[in-house]
């Protein structure tokens, strides 16, 4: 959502974004289509890196528990 958020900002062709994810190892393989140029589609993938999930992911947890 984010890249294609960005992209339409940026008024880029990009037509579609496909991301496959597994539970227990995060790993994605981000497909982009569209009349992207190399610089377009790099810059994308850096978009990616910083959208708020993948920072939240990143990101160390801090579980607290306590009764009240």
């Amino acid at each position: 959502m984010t890249l294609a958020l960005y992209a339409r900002r940026k008024q880029w062709p990009l037509e579609g974004v496909e991301v496959r994810r597994r539970l227990d190892l995060i790993e994605r393989e981000i497909g982009l289509r569209g009349g992207l140029d190399a610089e377009q589609r790099a810059r994308l993938l850096e978009i990616a890196d910083r959208c708020p999930v993948h920072r939240t992911l990143v990101s160390e947890i801090v579980i607290r528990s306590r009764l009240v």
